[in-house]
């Protein structure tokens, strides 16, 4: 069982060999956490290139979490559509199809995910259901009748006084308990000289994704710098904190918490030093 803290950059995964005729018309996909690093949950980080699409497919075995960072596209789930753009987050139950598009002339996508309780892609049941075609580009664009799709700005901030290592934070959870699901993706941003102490998780998994900013992660001794682009992984039970360490700029990081609907349901234990 993996017992410590792994932090990976985006740039120094290798990108994927994806075949098109199973639906990966992806520009570069890398899988940056997963069952090789003890890790339940496989997770990955995706670019679409203007035209570029992930065609029709679904995953029996998994749920998947996506966040939308950069670019604009229209996503399909089931025979519904909408369209998509940075801070975006979605849920995409398993066992239902759904697709991604960039129908943008300059700009490129960018999305991470989280396949979870999947240790990698064919775990989750990956299976391509179609092309996406002309006519599934037309279907009005009125919001998405299957799993979850919601902005970002657009979430209430949790209230953390319960748990005081967030007490620097503004935390937001688009996805979790409150909307059915059992795990929960979080939005964490630290002000300038900003702190999360270190405390544990006791009850899941962290898979976090530095967004914007740079920091200091701590796990026990070990002290770590992160950047933009940085992923952790954090198993149960390992101590955590996040420290940051612009003092002019926001740390803003994603994570999902495989096996917990909330912070307040994860088994917190503060601990470590401050």
């Amino acid at each position: 069982m993996q017992d410590a803290m792994i932090i990976i950059h985006v740039d120094d995964v290798p990108v994927e060999r994806m075949e098109k005729r199973d639906g990966w018309a992806i520009s570069e996909f890398r899988l940056p956490v997963g069952g090789v690093h003890g890790s339940s949950t496989t997770v990955f980080h995706s670019i679409f290139r203007p035209g570029s699409t992930h065609a029709k497919h679904l995953h029996r075995n998994s749920d998947e979490i996506c966040v939308y960072l950069q670019g604009h596209g229209v996503v399909g789930q089931g025979d519904s559509r909408a369209e998509v753009g940075p801070g975006h987050c979605r849920l995409m139950p398993r066992g239902s199809t759904h697709f991604f598009y960039n129908e943008t002339k300059q700009e490129d996508a960018v999305c991470i995910g989280f396949y979870v309780g999947a240790a990698n892609v064919a775990d989750s049941g990956y299976a391509c259901c179609g092309n996406v075609e002309p006519t599934d580009l037309t279907v009005p664009r009125r919001g998405l009748n299957e799993g979850v799709h919601v902005q970002m700005e657009d979430v209430v901030p949790l209230d953390t006084a319960c748990l005081d290592a967030y007490a620097a934070a503004v935390v937001r959870m688009p996805i979790g308990s409150h909307i059915g699901s059992v795990n929960a993706l979080i939005q964490v941003v630290l002000p300038p000289g900003g702190i999360v102490a270190e405390h544990c998780l006791e009850k899941c998994e962290q898979l976090y994704f530095v967004v914007r900013g740079r920091g200091i992660a701590r796990s026990g001794e070990r002290r770590a710098s992160v950047r933009s682009g940085h992923f952790i992984f954090v198993p149960k039970g390992v101590p955590f904190g996040l420290e940051n360490a612009d003092p002019r700029a926001p740390l803003e990081w994603l994570g999902v918490l495989t096996g917990a609907g909330s912070l307040a349901t994860a088994g917190y234990i503060r601990g470590g030093n401050t």
